[in-house]
């Protein structure tokens, strides 16, 4: 395969479904047409907010496909999840240009997984280093800054970094089944008193009057969005951020992805008053928004951490991704996890610069989960883990 078996398109849905079909895991709830097409139609990722769709395509075209990497133009760093924000004010005090820059990501969604979407077969290896290099010789070509993929695959960042990507670390904290069979059986394994914190933070709610509903996307009418948009809007509103999704970018998921979208929804007489807004795989939930109108102690944790934990019991989901950030976490049975993004740095200064800072991050990272995973809640700490 040549370089020139590699195309863009400017639009998701300028791939035909069945190339994704054929590239994507199957049954991801946002490695998929539907997913990226809805966010870009909804300008959730859109020029307006920062992010111009230029998805790269490998081989003869059509449904033949036998590559994707979906990627964007960023004018900025909102939703990207790779915490370039300072390299950003570093290129501004050089006077260099930060922006525009590429990013190969799921928009607004701190989610691992393949990014570099290949078939199998022979040709695989020959696919991603054409797509690889390619997107590199693009970014020179057109004075780009640099490409950034936000947390490709374990396997997928060892072929970027022999590339001469930059890898960089962060830490998420991940929620893992241990065959507990069910909550009380996940409780167990803490020692009595964190065990009586968790009961005592979810008999709060039980008595609070609130009822907890499970839903999954289908099972949500579109009149319902609109009451469930503001109390996911008013997150966002209190800490000033803007929220990328609107109620009717959030209704087409839910109505497309159908059972691939979890809401866990706090009632209060009828009305909505908190919402815990999530995403599932075959073997994966990943809590993405929340927001409340009610001061409810522990509300928070219940439709955040501790739904979600039963669903996934419930449900044979095995690992349970919360979102970025939270100590808070820990405490709940959460354990650091270790996420890596890979990046290519145009100016061979600034890659070499940004190379040695990212050598002395990835020991403060490595220190900072040890640490942290030592108040895990667990009679017996767990593993360290790296995804």
């Amino acid at each position: 395969m040549t370089a020139a078996a590699v195309t863009a398109v400017s639009a998701a849905e300028s791939i035909p479904r069945g190339a994704w079909e054929k590239l994507s895991p199957p049954g991801h709830p946002f490695l998929n047409a539907d997913f990226f097409a809805i966010l870009e139609r909804h300008a959730s990722a859109g020029p307006a907010c920062g992010w111009q769709a230029r998805h790269w395509l490998a081989g003869a075209g059509g449904e033949n496909g036998q590559g994707i990497v979906p990627s964007y133009i960023k004018s900025n760093s909102h939703g990207d999840f790779i915490g370039d924000w300072s390299w950003a004010s570093a290129y501004q005090q050089l006077g260099k240009p930060y922006y525009p820059k590429l990013l190969s990501a799921l928009p607004h969604t701190p989610a691992g997984g393949p990014r570099l979407l290949v078939g199998a077969g022979d040709e695989s290896g020959a696919t991603r280093r054409c797509l690889i290099e390619t997107i590199k010789d693009w970014v020179a070509s057109n004075r780009l800054s640099s490409w950034h993929v936000a947390l490709p695959a374990a396997d997928e960042v060892e072929i970027l970094a022999a590339h001469g990507l930059l890898v960089s670390h962060d830490v998420q904290f991940h929620w893992h089944d241990r065959d507990y069979g069910d909550f009380d059986g996940f409780l167990g394994a803490f020692p009595a008193e964190k065990r009586r914190k968790v009961k005592a933070e979810r008999r709060r709610v039980a008595d609070s009057g609130l009822q907890i509903e499970v839903r999954h996307g289908d099972e949500i009418a579109a009149e319902e969005w609109p009451t469930l948009h503001r109390l996911y809007a008013s997150t966002f509103d209190k800490y000033g951020n803007y929220a990328a999704f609107s109620a009717a970018c959030l209704a087409e998921l839910a109505t497309t992805l159908g059972r691939r979208m979890v809401l866990f929804i706090a009632r209060d007489g009828g009305r909505p008053v908190a919402v815990s807004i999530c995403f599932r795989s075959a073997d994966t939930l990943y809590g993405r928004y929340w927001g409340s109108s009610s001061a409810q102690h522990s509300l928070h944790f219940e439709l955040c951490f501790y739904q979600g934990i039963a669903y996934c019991l419930r449900h044979g989901l095995k690992t349970f991704e919360p979102g970025a950030g939270g100590e808070h976490k820990v405490a709940r049975g959460f354990a650091p996890t270790i996420v890596r993004s890979c990046h290519w740095i145009e100016d061979r200064r600034m890659r070499q610069l940004l190379g040695q800072y990212l050598e002395r991050h990835h020991q403060a990272i490595l220190t900072y989960a040890a640490e942290t995973a030592s108040h895990l809640p667990f009679r017996k700490t767990g593993e360290l883990t790296t995804s």
